[in-house]
């Protein structure tokens, strides 16, 4: 089989691609070109590039560059942007993920004649006994990133490989080790490839692209209780960052308004509510829609690596859905995703409005 393995410059991808060599497939590793600007922290510097490059060259497969550049910066750089700029709290990784790797990259692929693609995602596909696919957890729990790729499709999983789903992170490298490949001890990346801590972070990369305003900190009461040097930069749920003296009794970020340049804050018990309401709402297939819809039993999950949460029901419209919880749970930032999961099964997700 031919198979277009995604290579970020990271072991994980490294060591997919040697799987997959490794099983007679015909390997080509690609390295997307995504971003120009400064990197320090994730998958777009030139050095990942030069690492996907000589790996490639240690496995003795081809390898080559697609410049997604454009794509990269209208559907990942400038909603990340807008979405600050209306107070909400995007998931760029998430997005790169159902515009980039799984979209464009996969077209790029059919029309080459490639029969699959493949990346070093910690997940895997399982299949269902009526047939169809779904992604599952990876089994290394720290690592599982099943989160991040909910929006993937039944048919697009017909078309995907994660090779490195059943190892753990421990197992990678000490494969990775074996081969004498340079990413072995590469450390993970961690945060938004795009923004560079050198460069000063986050709010110097919106500060560029936004006017940021400072707000009032307010009570529930209306009682203005502190300030913040820009209202774009708090999230729902923030304690952290907010300036507000600690007297036994922490107080959070409830709500972001920041057309009227308010965040108002109250206590952890403020923050709890019953249900939440979805945009951008995607399903694995058909059939996995007409289980949740039909009351099936389902967890969720509201972060990459959250304890999956009981639901009580979930309410599909169109691509909007309600979700009901079982128990009052913290209200979760808009522009996060919850992601629906029939045990270890993804069945898919949306986006907090």
């Amino acid at each position: 089989m031919q198979v277009m393995v995604a290579m970020s410059g990271g072991v994980d991808s490294s060591v997919a691609a040697a799987m997959l060599r490794d099983e007679g497939h015909e390997v080509v590793g690609v390295t997307l070109k995504l971003w120009g600007g400064e990197s320090d922290s994730g998958c777009c510097s030139v050095s990942d590039v030069d690492d996907a490059r000589r790996v490639a060259q240690q496995l003795g497969i081809d390898h080559v560059v697609f410049n997604f550049g454009d794509e990269f910066l209208a559907e990942v750089v400038d909603p990340y942007v807008a979405d600050h700029a209306a107070g909400r709290t995007p998931n760029p990784c998430i997005e790169c993920n159902r515009h980039l790797k799984f979209d464009r990259l996969l077209v790029r692929a059919r029309a080459l004649g490639f029969d699959a693609i493949a990346t070093g995602h910690h997940a895997g596909v399982a299949t269902t006994a009526s047939g169809a696919r779904r992604i599952r957890r990876g089994v290394d729990p720290a690592k599982d990133q099943s989160y991040v790729l909910h929006m993937l499709t039944s048919e697009q999983l017909a078309r995907v490989l994660l090779p490195i789903g059943d190892l753990t992170k421990a197992e990678v490298r000490t494969r990775a080790e074996a081969l004498g490949l340079r990413t072995a001890a590469k450390p993970d990346s961690q945060d938004v490839c795009f923004i560079s801590h050198a460069g000063g972070g986050r709010s110097t990369f919106l500060g560029s692209r936004i006017a940021l305003r400072p707000g009032r900190l307010v009570s529930t009461a209306g009682e203005e209780v502190g300030t913040v040097d820009a209202v774009e930069l708090v999230t729902i749920g923030q304690r952290r960052g907010l300036g507000l003296a600690g007297d036994g009794s922490p107080r959070y970020a409830l709500a972001v308004d920041v057309a009227g340049a308010t965040v108002t804050v109250g206590h952890a018990e403020e923050l709890l509510q019953m249900g939440e309401s979805l945009r951008v709402v995607t399903w694995v297939d058909e059939e996995a829609r007409a289980e949740v819809a039909a009351g099936a039993s389902v967890t969720a999950q509201v972060s990459a690596h959250g304890a999956p949460l009981a639901v009580a029901a979930v309410m599909p419209d169109g691509d909007r859905a309600t979700l009901r919880w079982q128990q009052p749970q913290r209200r979760i930032a808009p522009g996060q995703s919850i992601v629906f999961y029939d045990s270890d099964c993804v069945l898919g997700g949306g986006i907090v409005v």
